[in-house]
């Protein structure tokens, strides 16, 4: 496809053609180019998608379009959508359509399953799997102006079709190595609504809790909640409102006044005096003059025995030379907080104690443990040693 030949989909009977002939794939290759660094809100400017034997840009910013034939395809259950890193897309298309595009296929998490790294980026990808090389010098641009250049349309329509090889080298693979399942749940919470969330209500729960004390939990709570309507209602990154750490070290401290609240490092200077300062100040007090009313109800942490000195640092080495072993990257099996978990016996509710991460890794992180594995070093390598078998001879 030369450079003259890209044009972007900007009327609607355009629009649902493309979408009808997208609709006769099994499987769809999408994404996006959106502008948020200033926004709450992503602003979508583009949405590129590929199907077998098309593809296509659409301009969602044209006014009086209406992107329903498009989404009614994400919705569809019967046809599978291919992103990578799909986290913000998913993102879009879940306030878009009220529920999150479903099954998915995401390229940088089945990348671990086959050993290419954590977090890979596409252009590595595509120049490992496609052999392809991307021209980088679109990636910066201002997808909100118009008109966009032949170069900036070939660089946005590359991310759908070189996906499309990137997939069908990665399901080669998958088929291959039997690894279908490995990745099957990752891309399933990629589609969980609890995801996307943006009730203001529920914006306490991606906040740390430090403390079980009420009426931190209240603080806590009731400034999350002011802070996220506050940037949804002015469209602004709730960091550019108060940090989280702002947001903890009020909790901790619980000022009730001005000259109080000033006095946090953490606050920015000269916020309790500001237009939206007392309006912080409200929610503090009024957490704290009802924190039964207002402190959620939170799971106390459990108690675990310490693990033994030195247990979580031999899982790690245990766990990288097995992801080593079978080439795929540690992440996709175990973080560091299963690893303490099973150091210290709850080893149980992680993930690694089930399916094919017990099978993998878990079985053997349990004979470690208990002495009948022992890691051992030759020549710089790490080697394992069933102690069961030598105990025999």
């Amino acid at each position: 496809m030369s450079d003259t030949d890209i044009a972007v989909i900007k009327e609607q009977g355009e629009l649902n053609a493309f979408c009808d002939a997208l609709s006769q794939s099994d499987v769809i290759f999408v994404d996006t180019e959106f502008h948020r660094e200033s926004t709450y809100w992503p602003t979508l400017c583009l949405i590129q998608a590929a199907g077998d034997g098309v593809e296509g840009i659409i301009d969602p910013m044209v006014d009086g379009l209406d992107l329903a034939p498009f989404l009614k395809l994400m919705g569809d259950e019967s046809i599978g959508k291919v992103f990578h890193a799909a986290r913000q897309d998913m993102e879009i298309f879940y306030r878009l359509m009220g529920t999150p595009p479903s099954p998915i296929f995401d390229t940088q998490i089945a990348a671990m399953a086959l050993g290419l790294g954590d977090s890979i980026s596409y252009e590595n990808l595509v120049s490992g799997l496609a052999g392809q090389q991307i021209d980088k010098s679109s990636q910066f641009t201002d997808w909100t102006r118009r008109p966009l250049s032949q170069k900036q349309l070939k660089y946005a329509l590359g991310d759908v079709t070189h996906l499309r090889t990137v997939y069908d080298r990665m399901a080669e693979k998958l088929d291959a190595k039997n690894r279908w399942s490995w990745i099957e749940e990752e891309n399933q919470a990629l589609a969980a609504p609890s995801l996307y969330d943006t009730d203001p209500e529920n914006a306490w729960n991606r906040m740390k809790i430090r403390r079980p004390k009420k009426d931190y939990l209240a603080v806590l709570k009731n400034v999350a909640i002011w802070r996220e309507r506050l940037a949804q209602d002015l469209n602004r990154p709730r960091s550019r409102i108060l940090k989280d750490d702002a947001i903890q070290e009020i909790s901790d401290q619980r000022p009730r006044t001005a000259e109080a609240l000033e006095r946090l490092r953490s606050v920015p200077k000269g916020f309790a005096k500001s237009r939206h300062g007392a309006g912080l100040l409200d929610t503090i007090n009024y957490a704290l003059d009802n924190v039964d009313e207002v402190a959620p109800q939170v799971e106390k942490p459990k108690h675990r025995s310490a693990s033994p000195a030195g247990a979580s640092d031999l899982l790690r080495v245990l766990l990288k030379q097995v992801c080593d072993d079978e080439n795929v990257t540690p992440r996709l099996v175990a973080n560091a907080a299963d690893l303490e978990r099973i150091a210290s016996g709850d080893g149980d509710s992680t993930a690694v104690m089930s399916g094919w991460r017990y099978d993998l890794f878990g079985r053997q992180a349990e004979d470690l443990l208990h002495g009948r594995l022992a890691i051992t070093f030759n020549q710089g390598k790490v080697e394992l040693f069933d102690t069961s078998q030598a105990s025999k001879a």
